[in-house]
């Protein structure tokens, strides 16, 4: 049987990893989309030791990437449940890089994913309740949820621009844009 809640501390997760060579794009930078893998590796495993079910990745919030990661370095990611709903859990990221030969530590990103608890039917599963320990983790459930009133009147404006576009005005809208408009 499931509990009924759990603490933040119970599903906290970090996963370390190396960064090598063959994670490295052209610039000898590590590739975006190896980490943005990483982060959903850790999001998952948070979520599920919180929800005790399987989880899927619903949407993905401010990928921003702040420093470039070096090949050689340690990458650690920290996730913890900041949110959850009756079905979905957000999961907050912070990744940090480390130089092992002088120690430094620098803040890459921060990111928050959304997940949904699926039961053994596949189906959306109810998730237990977050026991709040602290001031902090009050403070990060308060701004998951005004981060999802956020998303939802986004998601409202980008589909209401998206059936409003006036391909008749498109010179005069395009006038001042980086791009050429051939006559069809």
């Amino acid at each position: 049987m499931q509990e009924q809640a759990r603490p933040v501390r119970y599903s906290q997760t970090t996963i370390t990893e190396l960064m090598i060579p063959s994670y490295a794009n052209f610039g000898g930078k590590i590739h975006g989309g190896t980490l943005l893998s990483l982060m959903d590796k850790v999001a998952y495993a948070t979520a599920s030791k919180h929800a005790g079910n399987y989880c899927v990745t619903v949407t993905v919030d401010k990928v921003e990437f702040l420093e470039p990661v070096e090949v050689g370095e340690l990458v650690s990611m920290h996730a913890s449940v900041n949110y959850v709903g009756r079905t979905s859990l957000v999961v907050g990221i912070r990744v940090e890089s480390q130089n092992v030969k002088t120690g430094k530590i620098k803040h890459t990103n921060s990111s928050f994913f959304t997940m949904v608890a699926k039961g053994d039917d596949d189906k959306p599963t109810l998730v237990p309740k977050l026991i709040l320990e602290n001031r902090e983790d009050v403070k990060r459930f308060i701004e998951a949820m005004n981060m999802k009133k956020i998303r939802e009147a986004v998601r409202e404006q980008m589909d209401d621009a998206k059936s409003h576009i006036e391909v008749e005005r498109a010179s005069q809208i395009l006038k001042n844009e980086r791009c050429i408009l051939q006559n069809s």
